[in-house]
């Protein structure tokens, strides 16, 4: 199974994994072989990259938790969401400004439907405990937020229980999270799906979300501190440069720090009215290359541990040009798996297992979504390694 973007899919390729519309009904179900029609109605649902099986890779790819609670989780999250602005909106007409009135208090029944999606979530999570972040979540892009949401509470979990964290602490971590981005109930649509750069000003709006949550839940006695502080600390940076308060290193909460360092490889590896997803190996680079300055080192090494960037089964190609099937991970080194490449001649296929723990002068340059020899899966079949 590998992930390619739905520009990729050709005729005849076969689904690796079922396919939900927005309301969580399903879409399109695991193993449907693709046609004209069908890869068309997929680019209409919002839906930019799917997992495929085809001749390089039929590999699975264990879901961290089951589809029927992230489609539950995805609803509690959307229908809070749905309830603040609509709050939000009765105020406003009422009143012409965002306050603390009595119809912007959370509804109980709303509150109690997140913490109980987020039991199923941790019990789920700790029941695949040794599951490493494997995959890049599929996402529409209208529940693009409340997914969002979800996937940072997932991997959240797996961060956590790498750093060794007790029940409370991961159960306040995946309510934390489910909730990290409720401000952006507030904030105006058109800014949330501007298809161009954030000038100043829109910046300076979407900036309040982290206040706007927090002042939306602060009250809100069903929840713990741990959670409300997530909420207002998620876009801290350990060097100060974060919002809303430039907080420091220490300063700021220790399950903050979690969310915030899954909470940009999440935003990065999916796509946004603004940009294209970058690749996980991207990300990950990028958080790697920020420890210690952006996100706290201890998280973001603990992060790294954990991260397949190149799934096996993932098409790659190699830095002297050749291209290949990652076979095999070596644990705590993601960026240098054990990889099957393919070479044809004019007469012949020639197989080689590289190991790129050993081979130290190449590395992986990107993935591959399309092999640039038609002929090579009719003679992968038959070549010998």
């Amino acid at each position: 199974m590998r992930l390619v973007p739905i520009n990729s899919v050709k005729e005849g390729y076969f689904l690796g994994k079922t396919l939900y519309d927005t309301s969580g009904r399903v879409l399109l179900k695991q193993g449907t072989r693709f046609n004209k029609m069908l890869i068309e109605s997929v680019k209409k649902a919002g839906i930019q990259k799917i997992y495929i099986n085809d001749e390089f890779s039929d590999s699975e790819i264990e879901d961290i938790i089951k589809p029927e609670i992230k489609i539950k989780a995805v609803k509690s999250v959307k229908d809070l969401f749905s309830h603040v602005k609509k709050k939000e909106k009765a105020y406003r007409t009422k009143a012409g400004s965002l306050g603390s009135s009595s119809l912007l208090r959370i509804q109980d029944e709303q509150i109690e439907d997140v913490q109980e999606v987020s039991k199923s979530i941790v019990e789920d999570v700790l029941s695949n405990s040794n599951t490493l972040i494997n995959l890049v979540d599929i996402k529409t892009a209208d529940n693009y937020t409340y997914e969002h949401c979800v996937n940072v509470a997932v991997l959240s979990l797996v961060l956590g229980i790498e750093m060794g964290l007790n029940q409370k602490q991961l159960s306040d971590l995946c309510v934390g999270a489910l909730l990290h981005d409720i401000g952006k109930a507030f904030t105006p649509t058109e800014i949330l799906t501007k298809p161009d750069t954030l000038d100043d000003a829109e910046f300076n709006i979407i900036k309040k979300h982290p206040v706007d949550g927090y002042e939306y839940i602060k009250d809100d006695n069903n929840l713990a501190s741990a959670v409300k502080v997530i909420v207002l600390e998620h876009h801290e940076k350990v060097d100060g440069t974060g919002y809303p308060r430039g907080l420091k290193g220490d300063q700021i909460h220790k399950l903050a720090k979690i969310i915030s360092v899954v909470d940009v490889y999440d935003a990065l590896t999916s796509d946004r009215p603004y940009r294209k997803a970058v690749s996980p190996s991207e990300a990950l680079e990028l958080i790697m290359g920020s420890a210690g300055r952006h996100f706290d080192f201890e998280t973001a090494q603990a992060f790294v541990r954990r991260v397949v960037p190149y799934p096996i089964g993932t098409l790659v190609r190699l830095s002297n040009g050749d291209v290949g099937v990652v076979e095999s991970i070596k644990p705590n080194f993601p960026l240098r798996p054990t990889v099957k490449v393919i070479r044809q001649n004019a007469v012949d296929v020639d197989i080689e297992v590289i190991d790129l723990m050993k081979e130290n002068s190449l590395v992986i340059e990107g993935i591959q979504y399309d092999y640039p020899n038609l002929s090579i899966p009719y003679y992968l079949k038959h070549a010998k390694a």
